[in-house]
């Protein structure tokens, strides 16, 4: 799968494939149906497949002062769409320019820059300027200019409608499981490890840290996880915190994964962790005493739902 970041990179060779258009936060069961409907038509007519999406997301861009969770990271989402059979993704910057574009200059932007003969699309699509390229306007351009538009019904799933904001709301109540329903894998955040404070080490709990990625996580809290990306196990069992520690004075948000029985080194490394049950929301202890115990009931609690041993 290949990244074209901009249509100045735009090549005659991924001209004339089949498109889907979207945000595509999450990847999640909706999006997935939206990709094998593109697949289906790129078979059939022995073309390559693309996604169109974009960077930021409109609503971060949008909504700069208070923008909503976002499901997954840049880094995240190429991941999981590796695991498809795109052949392209093309990523366009969100921007004024973008936000202000007219539904007829956006289908001539899929019919004149992209050639594509089929943009498939949700039911609930909407782009460009006062968001007029709906599917229904996209379908009227599509006639004129030469492309055709297949509009996806909605993805239910236990006479729920499968979105991104069904999902954030299942993660902000803890509830991974109906995120994992939802998604069609376990929630899970992909990042390089970096160097701390060093604090959890001197505790006694050394940890891995990751940057989020996102503005805004919508999971927060203490978690039992499992890591991969590691050699030899395909998911070691470990404890975690996302938040801003406010026991110690901290501001950022950051993830910081303790390990059992860990003794290498991860500074890095890229690592996926997986959210397995939630233990606890975040909280702010009168002193690191206090959070050291409430460190070992989590590590105790987190052992035990993952069958971990105790060292």
């Amino acid at each position: 799968m290949e990244l074209i970041r901009g249509l100045p990179n735009l090549r005659p060779r991924h001209q004339g494939s089949v498109v889907t258009i979207g945000t595509f936060d999450g990847i999640h069961r909706g999006h997935q149906a939206l990709i094998r409907r593109l697949l289906d038509h790129g078979r059939a007519l022995s073309r390559p497949a693309m996604m169109l999406t974009f960077e930021p997301m409109p609503r971060e861009y949008l909504a700069a002062e208070n923008p909503p969770a976002r499901l997954t990271s840049w880094r995240e989402r190429w991941r999981v769409l590796q695991r498809t059979a795109l052949s392209y993704v093309l990523q366009l910057r969100f921007g004024e320019q973008l936000r202000n574009l007219s539904g007829e200059a956006f289908a001539r932007l899929l019919a004149e820059d992209l050639k594509t003969p089929v943009v498939v699309i949700g039911h609930d699509f909407r782009c460009g300027r006062n968001g007029e390229a709906t599917a229904d306007m996209l379908r009227e351009a599509g006639q004129r200019l030469g492309f055709e538009v297949d509009v996806v019904p909605p993805v239910m799933i236990d006479g729920q409608r499968v979105s991104s904001s069904l999902i954030r709301g299942a993660l902000e109540r803890g509830d991974l499981e109906a995120a994992k329903h939802w998604l069609g894998r376990p929630y899970s955040m992909i990042g390089r490890v970096v160097r701390g404070q060093q604090l959890g080490r001197d505790l006694g709990f050394p940890t891995a840290n990751l940057r989020l990625g996102r503005k805004r996580s919508a999971l927060q809290g203490i978690f039992a996880v499992r890591v991969h990306g590691l050699e030899g196990t395909p998911g070691w069992p470990g404890v975690a915190s996302l938040g801003t520690r406010p026991t110690v004075g901290g501001t950022v948000p950051v993830l910081e994964v303790h390990l059992f029985e860990f003794g290498g080194d991860l500074y890095g490394r890229e690592i996926e962790v997986e959210f397995v049950a939630k233990l606890r929301e975040e909280e702010c202890f009168p002193s690191l005493e206090v959070l050291v115990e409430q460190m070992h009931r989590d590590a105790a609690q987190a052992r035990e739902i993952l069958g971990a041993r105790t060292g």
